[in-house]
């Protein structure tokens, strides 16, 4: 979930003028974080080219990130407006579940590229990245290249993370040292905390904070160097590869069970996992699509770093992710 201008709501309504007595176009009706329907987001070519076949309108309705989507969902329950939720990832797909509100896709999906194989049948998988700290090599030329090596630099060496409570970056940060560390992750919590400039709500305001010179290091992803090449020319940055191996986060999206267009909401999932649909995240969500799209996809990409993959078990996420997150911060505090 890589975005790199400042955060706006886009509103997408524009319902085309039908005849007199003609029935209306159906509207589907997506919740998704912020910037994901921001005109520099993926949404608005989304919408275009899904329009341009459905036969509908799309419509989004935002919040900040997408912990705080799942939460405005929780909140309406089966009364919730939504038909799809876009945004949700491998870090939040168990609670997702778990409250009932979602049902499966039933879809064939098509040939995916992800780190590893996808087999959850509730929840279509529509772009992937590995977590990793940016820096900015004309300013820390020798980088640290593990925890281990961070948190043995100079205590005025700084990062900027988020929180996990209401950024899945910052719970995707949990689940990476977790992975790294199992039992010893308070350790590297207690390691780092010297080094913690601030802990954001989301990763915008952290990303930002580290581009003004506030901190040495951003936890981001291994695509957000990607972006600065591509959009800007700019090929000072960089993702700290660590001997320890990087956790990747799969973003997802979902079908509520209460929606009255399960129909419509199947065929966006599909589009969204087509190659129509993916050749336009690589450059709006700075992240790796989930299908192969050729050419389209820029070499900076291909060019990015390939980590050593971590893994925790869906299990495993389920049952004691609350449990990290309270010991990562217990250790921060």
């Amino acid at each position: 979930m890589v975005k790199f201008l400042p955060v706006a709501l886009a509103a997408f309504i524009g319902l085309a003028a039908l005849p007199a007595g003609a029935e209306e176009a159906p509207i589907l009706r997506i919740y998704t974080y912020d910037s994901f329907s921001a005109e520099w987001g993926p949404g608005p070519a989304l919408k275009t080219g899904f329009e341009a076949i459905c036969g509908c309108v799309v419509e989004f309705s935002t919040a900040d990130d997408a912990i705080a989507v799942l939460r405005k969902v929780q909140l309406e329950g089966n009364a919730s407006q939504a038909d799809v939720i876009v945004g949700l990832d491998t870090a939040t797909v168990a609670e997702a579940r778990a409250t009932g509100l979602f049902t499966t896709h039933g879809l064939t999906l098509p040939a995916l590229t992800l780190p590893e194989a996808w087999t959850d049948p509730d929840f279509v998988p529509f772009d992937y990245g590995y977590f990793a700290y940016v820096y900015d090599t004309t300013k820390m030329p020798n980088p640290p290249t593990s925890f281990q090596e961070l948190i043995a630099l100079p205590d005025d060496v700084k990062i900027v993370i988020q929180d996990p409570r209401s950024s899945t970056p910052g719970l995707g940060h949990v689940m990476w040292v977790q992975a790294a560390y199992g039992d010893r992750a308070p350790e590297i919590w207690a390691g780092l905390k010297p080094h913690v400039l601030t802990m954001t709500r989301g990763w915008s305001e952290a990303y930002n904070l580290f581009l003004s010179g506030e901190a040495d290091m951003v936890l981001s992803y291994t695509t957000s160097p990607t972006y600065h090449q591509v959009a800007e020319g700019v090929n000072t940055y960089a993702a700290a590869i660590f001997t320890e191996g990087h956790v990747a986060q799969t973003e997802v999206a979902g079908l509520l069970a209460a929606s009255e267009n399960q129909e419509l909401g199947k065929q966006f999932l599909s589009y969204l996992t087509s190659v129509a649909g993916q050749k336009v995240i690589p450059t709006t969500n700075w992240m790796f699509p989930v299908v192969d799209i050729g050419a389209d996809l820029p070499a900076a990409f291909s060019a990015a770093p390939t980590p050593k993959l971590l893994s925790i078990a869906p299990a495993d996420i389920a049952a004691k992710s609350r449990a990290w997150v309270d010991a990562a911060l217990q250790a921060l505090q």
